[in-house]
């Protein structure tokens, strides 16, 4: 364990104007340079989507669907209302790389209100520990990887299982703009798969076709909580879930799909 080296880049996403955008090597998968983690996307689609909804409303869902390896190259966003609304919305943003649909997310608004007269108690989880972790420590060069703070509660880098993280991003997710609660979530869920691989990363496949997040808010302060597990059937199909949280307690949930295959 030991201190982790953040990527010198200034943010995960370069706007270029028209809804392009460079991706930089902070976006950059574990497992191929020129393809980016599904982190990064997932929460540029969520982002754009919710900038064209209404203030008031909060994201609630974000469902992402990916096409496929996503180039680290430029790319394009394009953000469609599907079923507007002033207390419930659904928006979808689909990403391009060179023409070619890549990852479409689709993001439930709902609008905030008044305090309702039963509020859900909130169990904070273990604090934040002082050291920070590699995650995947036999590639401890790799952008994505190096983007974020990885500090352990359960479970360890080192072994397969569940497994409890907490995760603070280091850059801004576009270059120019501030990270939001929701941006600081979505960039930390796509991990959930990797972070509880029940079989050896580097002979075992787990591959996400996409991810589910449920927000109930959005986190308080940087760190965000990743409690994960990987369930796998007799079939070579797997689920990944997990609760996110902060400081305070549950923030939400999410869940991937799992192509489990030996490399």
């Amino acid at each position: 364990m030991g201190e982790t080296a953040g990527v010198d880049v200034e943010a995960f996403y370069l706007p270029l104007g028209n809804n392009r955008f460079s991706p930089t090597r902070a976006t950059e998968s574990p497992w191929e340079t020129t393809a980016q983690h599904g982190g990064p996307p997932s929460a540029l689609l969520a982002h754009l989507a919710t900038s064209a909804t209404g203030e008031h409303l909060r994201a609630a869902r974000v469902s992402v669907d990916f096409f496929g390896a996503i180039p680290r190259r430029e790319l394009t966003v394009e953000v469609s209302p599907l079923r507007p609304g002033r207390r419930i919305d659904l928006t979808e943003a689909t990403m391009t790389v060179d023409g070619r649909t890549v990852a479409v997310a689709r993001v439930w608004s709902i609008a905030t209100g008044p305090t309702p007269p039963v509020v859900t108690e909130l169990t904070p989880p273990p604090a934040v520990p002082a050291e920070n972790d590699h995650f995947l420590p036999h590639l401890s060069d790799w952008g994505y990887g190096q983007a974020l703070d990885w500090r352990w509660t359960a479970g360890s880098p080192d072994r397969q299982g569940p497994a409890d993280v907490w995760t603070r991003v280091r850059i801004p997710l576009i270059a120019g703009e501030e990270l939001t609660g929701t941006d600081r979530a979505l960039i930390a869920a796509d991990a959930a798969n990797g972070l509880s691989a029940e079989l050896p990363i580097s002979s075992w496949l787990s591959i996400p076709p996409g991810m589910t997040t449920h927000l109930t808010r959005e986190p308080d302060g940087e760190w965000v909580h990743l409690s994960c597990r990987s369930q796998l059937t007799d079939d070579g199909i797997g689920l990944c879930s997990g609760t996110l949280s902060d400081t305070r307690g549950s923030i939400g949930e999410v869940s991937q799909p799992l192509l489990v295959r030996e490399r």
